[in-house]
């Protein structure tokens, strides 16, 4: 990403992140004051989750500065993945408000205090409902916009607890007006939903530091780039690192004539590289190349042939890269194989055995591949 849109995006993130720390501590302030004389647990635990939605913001602060320092020897591809671990400071601050306001809803089920509402108290509970929906449309929608997912997670967390507001609001409603006091009750049931939210933030920022492929429209606008060019035959094995929030590094294979010179594969393996960088922001490290063959007749009906008997297995998605080399009899491809498969091994040995039943005067050099595009529309569905 160039370093003007990078210092936009930090301070796009920073801004969306004052609005929702001056936002939450108005809440704070207003909901303690309104817990305390109430004496409403409810209304105490909901100030408390507000005050960590501030905090969530000043850590989305910290994530955004340090996330945007330039790549150094230490780390060459950047510090992008350290919004990453903001996220999941966020993700386990949340499922922590959850556990400590499941313990206090708990306590007060066991020893129960009536809370005491006034009318004040409760207009000012709907207008923090209020409050809480529009920040939390606004920090999601920001967070969409930058492809933050600190943001994102904040957004998320105050729709949610506009929600929790909303709930208490009600339940305050029935105590005065009906004289049955459900705080408690609701209060556990909140913290339920706060600790399940916090789970789901959790595994889906861990999910990102481990490693994902990469988006599936992505993957097929990269290949579709490099498919343009009118020397490529075909573009496989594309494979995407991330470094951060719309950082990506990566490599490709591509298919060629085997005919083509050494100085043309130098100047198209460069005008590739340029040509996805500007499209798409993404960084191809390496091109790696497939010669096929093209002039022989008896090689391309062998190809056929062999396609079709590779492709007749079940949980086969596809082969690409054949050659065949006649002065040696040796015939090498990549078959790509399903993970929906019970043993992607026990299907590339069966091919194999095939394969040498059928042709047992050519030598076989087939790589066992993946499409990272499978995963991902698996992911996405």
């Amino acid at each position: 990403m160039p370093n003007d849109e990078v210092k936009d995006r930090e301070k796009l993130i920073i801004r969306t992140s004052v609005v929702g720390i001056a936002a939450n501590v108005f809440l704070v302030i207003v909901k303690a004051i309104i817990g305390l004389l109430s004496n409403s647990i409810a209304i105490i635990l909901d100030a408390v989750n507000n005050l960590s939605d501030a905090l969530s913001s000043v850590i989305t602060i910290i994530g955004a500065k340090l996330a945007g320092r330039e790549a150094d020897k230490k780390h060459p591809f950047g510090y992008g993945r350290i919004e990453y671990f903001s996220s999941l400071i966020i993700a386990i601050i949340v499922f922590y408000a959850g556990i400590t306001s499941l313990v206090e809803s708990v306590k007060a089920i066991i020893h129960p205090e009536a809370p005491d509402y006034s009318i004040i108290s409760l207009v000012m509970v709907g207008i923090a409902v209020l409050v809480k929906i529009v920040l939390g449309l606004y920090v999601k929608r920001m967070g969409d916009k930058v492809n933050s997912d600190s943001l994102v997670n904040s957004g998320k967390d105050a729709l949610l607890d506009s929600v929790i507001s909303s709930a208490t609001l009600v339940a305050a409603l029935i105590f005065t007006f009906m004289h049955v006091s459900l705080e408690a009750y609701l209060g556990a049931i909140i913290s339920l939903i706060i600790i399940k939210a916090g789970f789901e933030m959790l595994s889906e920022t861990v999910s990102k530091l481990l490693g994902e492929p990469g988006d599936v429209e992505l993957l097929q606008a990269i290949k579709k780039t490099v498919r343009s060019f009118p020397e490529v035959k075909g573009a496989y094995d594309l494979i995407l690192h991330n470094y951060g929030p719309d950082t990506y590094n990566g490599s490709i294979h591509i298919e060629l004539d085997d005919n083509c010179s050494l100085t043309r594969l130098d100047e198209l393996t460069r005008e590739i590289m340029v040509e996805v960088y500007t499209k798409h922001r993404v960084l191809l490290t390496a091109v790696g190349v497939y010669s096929v063959n093209t002039k022989d007749p008896e090689v391309m009906k062998l190809k056929e042939e062999i396609g079709r008997c590779v492709l007749a297995h079940e949980y086969v998605r596809q082969s690409h890269g054949f050659y065949f080399n006649k002065k040696d009899n040796a015939v090498r491809f990549d078959v790509v194989l399903s993970f929906d498969a019970p043993s992607r091994q026990a299907v590339f040995n069966e091919i194999l055995e095939e394969l040498k039943g059928k042709y047992p005067e050519y030598t076989f050099a087939v790589a066992m591949d993946m499409d990272f595009g499978e995963i991902c529309r698996e992911r996405k569905e």
